[in-house]
């Protein structure tokens, strides 16, 4: 066997979403939609909302406040904010309607500096984080698509603070402590910092001074954080300059997650203000951030670091009930009745699916397996298999349901803690 056939092995037996993502019924994509539009199906839906309720939490936890804004803006708004002039090849092209131009967006920023123009903002508000799980569009080239790394329709993870340039540093050390644990939430590393400035050509605005400026203002962010980086000219945005958080798929290719990026663009040609403490109207500047970036990418990196076994707490089904007969089966189905009232994600694999053996290698990647015998039905408990081989002591029903539910509110990676106290579950604290 030469090089290159042992390298084709390799990349066989690596995981790829696309595939695994299609085995998995988690999405795919028909030519009657098209090209970079994939849909998703029950099992990736169940990902895609436990990750965004989670980053929702975890940014209001952070003293983010979320809004809604539209998928569609008139050129004239793109015009404004500098999209139409730099980033104009990546747009969908406008549409009448009603004498107007409207465009799909490219990007949230625009839409947010207008919601904060709305009315008259006193410093007192700042930094005021806006927030937003929302859908933009990007012209993507056929040839670069694939599965949800490079998609047409983008559902992203987008966050603008408008800040006094004094709570800069502040807002952006904060969103990358928020970055780093979200990633281990996700089991997920970061395998690189990069500083991206701008390139040559006019790709990028015109304006050494501010590029400057903000860039000194991210470098001493990773300086004081202690992060090692990479400097990399010509991956800026149009506007200002930007922390990437790479992240590499098995194959080691690497791609842009998380981004943290200064401003000073937008909140002047937005005429962006507030009033500060001596009655005068002041610039803010806009920190973008965002801490998993595309909702499609990110699933795209987690069905392939986790091969499809996803951390209890992200995984379509959290646990199946395995009857061993037909006798049993009241007694499943109890089972994943309650499952499902503690607000767990439950299934019941009915005998007539196959022998309890063959059940069980169906469930192979769902976190917990509840098989259910006779004398566990006469006893109300049940003999838990985990994912990862283990088989705790048998439980009472309440209490393996309780100690599945604490291992998914607490987010672990985890599938079981010896130590935990299932009773600490159902007043909602961590154990101590």
């Amino acid at each position: 066997m030469n090089d290159q056939q042992r390298q084709d092995v390799c990349d066989r037996d690596r995981p790829d979403h696309r595939k695994l993502g299609r085995e998995l019924e988690l999405f795919d994509t028909d030519p009657l939609i098209g090209a970079g539009l994939p849909y998703w199906l029950p099992a990736g839906a169940a990902v895609r909302h436990a990750l965004e309720e989670y980053v929702r939490e975890l940014e209001r936890r952070a003293g983010y406040r979320h809004v809604y804004s539209p998928v569609l803006g008139k050129r004239e708004l793109y015009e404004i904010s500098g999209h139409w002039a730099h980033y104009r090849e990546d747009m969908f092209p406008p549409m009448e309607l009603g004498g107007d131009e409207v465009v799909l967006r490219p990007s949230l920023c625009p839409h947010h500096a207008v919601i904060f123009r709305s009315r008259a903002r006193s410093y007192r508000e700042l930094p005021l984080r806006m927030a937003e799980l929302g859908g933009m569009y990007r012209a993507e080239r056929s040839g670069v698509l694939g599965g949800l790394t490079r998609v047409r329709s983008i559902q992203l993870n987008d966050a603008h603070i408008f800040c006094t340039l004094d709570q800069v540093a502040e807002e952006a050390r904060a969103a990358l402590g928020l970055i780093r644990e979200a990633y281990r939430a996700l089991g997920i590393e970061a395998v690189r910092y990069r500083l991206s400035l701008p390139g040559a050509g006019n790709k990028y605005v015109a304006d050494p001074a501010m590029w400057q400026r903000a860039a000194d203002l991210l470098v001493g962010v990773l300086a004081e954080a202690g992060i090692d980086y990479e400097s990399a000219e010509g991956e800026a945005a149009f506007y200002g300059p930007k922390i990437d958080v790479q992240i590499a798929d098995p194959a080691g290719r690497e791609a842009t997650l998380s981004t943290i990026q200064v401003d000073f663009h937008q909140p002047a040609r937005f005429d962006l203000r507030y009033i500060g403490p001596d009655g005068a109207k002041h610039r803010p500047v806009m920190v973008h951030r965002a801490v998993i970036g595309s909702v499609e990418r990110a699933v795209a990196h987690l069905i392939e670091q986790h091969a499809g076994a996803f951390p209890a707490w992200l995984a379509p089904v959290q646990l199946v009930a395995l009857p061993v007969g037909d006798a049993e089966l009241p007694a499943a189905a109890a089972l994943v009745e309650r499952c499902l009232a503690a607000g767990l994600r439950a299934e019941l694999a009915d005998p007539e699916e196959g022998s309890l053996g063959a059940r069980i290698r169906a469930a192979r990647l769902v976190p917990y397996q509840a098989v259910i015998g006779g004398r566990e039905a006469v006893a109300g408990s049940v003999a838990l298999r985990l994912r990862d081989g283990r088989r705790p002591a048998e439980l009472p029903v309440a209490g393996a349901v309780a100690r599945i539910r604490q291992a998914v509110v607490a987010r672990r990676i985890e599938l079981w803690d010896d130590a935990a106290r299932a009773d600490q579950v159902a007043i909602g604290r961590r154990p101590g």
